[in-house]
C-alpha cells in the first residue's frame, strides 16, 4: 500500500487526485493540505511514502515545504506538480530533494506510476520535459557550481555511471550499455549517490548537470 499526502490549494485538484487514488488498489490517501507549512505538517503526523506537493501555494510555498521535507523526513519521498512546462521552482525542488515532478494535466496512469515510481526508491525523471528544464536552468550561470571535491573523487567508472544516469538511464540500460550485470549497475549507481551525499537519481541528474560533467548536447 502506497500512502500518499496531497498538497495544493485548489480543492477541487485534491479531490480529484483523491478520487483517482481511492478507486485504485494499492494507494492510500493519509492527509491533505492547502499550503506548504500543512503539507510538512501532515508529512510529519502520517509518514506517507510520497507526497504530492504543488509548488504555488500560499504562504509557505511547495519549494520550502519540499526543502523541510526532505531534510526532516528522509524517507518521505516529495512528487512536485507543476502547471508549467518549464519552472525554476521545480528544478529548485530537484536540488531541494524532490524526486521528481509531473504536469498537472497528466494523465491519471502516468500520475500512478509516477507514484509508484518514487515510492520505490527511483526518480521520475523520464519525461522529456524533465529534460528541458534541467538544461535549461543547470546552464545558467548562477546555477553553476565549482566541479565538488567529491565528484573529483569519483572513479572513471563512476564518472561514466554518473552521465548515463544524467542521460535518463534505467540501471538496467546502463548494464546493457557497459556489457555488466544489472546488480553491477546498481552498485555503482548506489556508490556514485553515497559518495556524492545525493538522495536519488534526481539529484545526481543535477549535480552531473551543475558540475558540467555532462551538458545539454550530451544529453
Amino acid at each position: 500500500m502506497i500512502r500518499v499526502v496531497l498538497a495544493d490549494d485548489q480543492a477541487l485538484v485534491r479531490a480529484g487526485f483523491r478520487l483517482l487514488l481511492d478507486t485504485e488498489d494499492g494507494f492510500e490517501v493519509v492527509g491533505e493540505a492547502g499550503d506548504g507549512a500543512e503539507a510538512v505538517r501532515q508529512a510529519h503526523l502520517h509518514h506517507p511514502d510520497v507526497v504530492v506537493m504543488d509548488i504555488r501555494m500560499p504562504g509557505t510555498d511547495g519549494l520550502a515545504a519540499t526543502r523541510q521535507v526532505c531534510a526532516e523526513l528522509p524517507d518521505v519521498k516529495v512528487l512536485v506538480l507543476t502547471t508549467f512546462n518549464v519552472d525554476e521552482y521545480v528544478f529548485e525542488a530537484l536540488r531541494a530533494g524532490a524526486s521528481g515532478f509531473l504536469l498537472k494535466d497528466t494523465d491519471p496512469v502516468e500520475l500512478l506510476h509516477a507514484l509508484t515510481v518514487v515510492a520505490e526508491g527511483d526518480a521520475l525523471l523520464a519525461p522529456s520535459v524533465t529534460r528541458k528544464l534541467i538544461e535549461e536552468f543547470a546552464n545558467r550561470p548562477e546555477h553553476r557550481r565549482p566541479d565538488p571535491k567529491a565528484l573529483r573523487e569519483l572513479t572513471a567508472r563512476e564518472r561514466e555511471i554518473l552521465a548515463l544516469v544524467a542521460a535518463g538511464m534505467s540501471n538496467e540500460e546502463i548494464a546493457e550499455h557497459l556489457v555488466i550485470s544489472p546488480a553491477t549497475s546498481r552498485t555503482h549507481v548506489s556508490r556514485v549517490m553515497t559518495k556524492l551525499g545525493a538522495r536519488d537519481r534526481a539529484q545526481l541528474v543535477v549535480l552531473a548537470y551543475e558540475s558540467g560533467l555532462v551538458s545539454p548536447r550530451q544529453g
